[in-house]
């Protein structure tokens, strides 16, 4: 089905709009982001990412349809993720699109924000099809889900505290790393040694996740030691992390006797956790989204729109975000 969906994503830190064409042609994605503000105090603080959404989504929105060489009128339809995430910065986005929706006279479409993670990889592999188990992976969610058909998803297990995006995070923030933790780890444990044993907890007890357990061991083998390289405890850190997520995910998809394996989310560019996956192609399809699209943007939630426009699922104006929204919900 043709159509031009114009994308709009304010779910967390980055202001982001794209432009998609017929569902396989993207013809712009710009992404605001505001690391560099949220940076000097170690995480996202929810007022100011709001009130930086409001400065830039203006801005961007017209930027992304000015580099997509379409006019507001070639557009067919406005996609926007409505959940989950910050509700003061979900709501600069939503409203911005519906004030679109009013103005252009268009459809309006509401995104969730982990199915907009998961279409990432639509973007990048054509003719992907269910059914497929992923791995999403990010600072706010870690999951299992088996997917059946293109829009219905089924939670397998998830992380009953903190996530692992959360966990790199936080064990950054106590080695004094910068925010993100994430990338940062990653980079200091290519040049460590897997010297030290933390635990890999809930590792052989079903589909569930926990990683809190992890960050406190980390926190008091610091407090107990002297003498050690940060290297070498991120290395090690991110190896009981990774091999928990991999160990899981391999055995979901063998358990369901499902094939392809899609990884989706800002953890989704993690070296190792690509690395080790990749291990397991022989007997899998294994998928990643492009690196430039596994931290969030609107790429992927025009990619997600367009699965609800094909199947003329819009929302009226009346429609409020979800902060807590979950996989289950479109």
């Amino acid at each position: 089905m043709k159509g031009n969906i114009l994308a709009i994503e304010t779910s967390c830190d980055e202001t982001a709009a794209a432009v998609l064409k017929d569902g396989n042609e993207l013809l712009s994605n710009v992404v605001s982001s505001q690391i560099d503000i949220h940076k000097v105090f170690g995480g996202v603080v929810p007022e100011i990412a709001a009130r930086k959404h409001t400065e830039q989504i203006r801005l961007i929105v017209d930027r992304a349809v000015a580099d997509s060489g379409a006019e507001y009128s070639d557009i067919d339809a406005i996609a926007v993720t409505y959940g989950p995430g910050l509700v003061g910065a979900l709501l600069v986005g939503l409203n911005y699109a519906k004030g679109l929706s009013i103005s252009l006279n268009r459809p309006l479409i509401t995104v969730n924000h982990l199915m907009g993670h998961i279409y990432a990889n639509f973007l990048a592999i054509a003719g992907l099809k269910p059914p497929f188990i992923v791995l999403l992976v990010s600072g706010g969610h870690t999951m299992l889900i088996k997917a059946l058909d293109y829009i219905q998803f089924e939670i397998i297990g998830q992380s009953v505290d903190d996530s692992a995006g959360e966990a790199f995070d936080k064990v950054a923030r106590i080695m004094g790393l910068d925010y993100p933790g994430g990338p940062v780890i990653d980079k200091l444990a290519g040049k460590g040694e897997e010297k030290f044993s933390f635990p890999r907890p809930m590792y052989d007890n079903g589909y569930d996740f926990s990683f809190s357990g992890l960050k406190t061991a980390v926190l008091y083998f610091i407090k107990d030691n002297s003498g050690y390289r940060k290297e070498d405890i991120c290395a090690s850190f991110q190896k009981s992390i990774i091999e928990t997520l991999v160990h899981k995910t391999i055995k979901c998809a063998e358990d369901s006797k499902i094939r392809q394996i899609l990884i989706a989310g800002g953890v989704a560019a993690n070296s190792k956790l690509r690395s080790e996956m990749d291990k397991y192609k022989n007997r899998f399809d294994i998928f990643y989204p492009p690196m430039g699209l596994c931290t969030d943007n609107a790429a992927m939630i025009a990619r997600a729109g367009y699965e609800k426009y094909k199947r003329g699922l819009f929302s009226d104006l009346a429609v409020d975000v979800i902060p807590n929204l979950g996989i289950d919900k479109l």
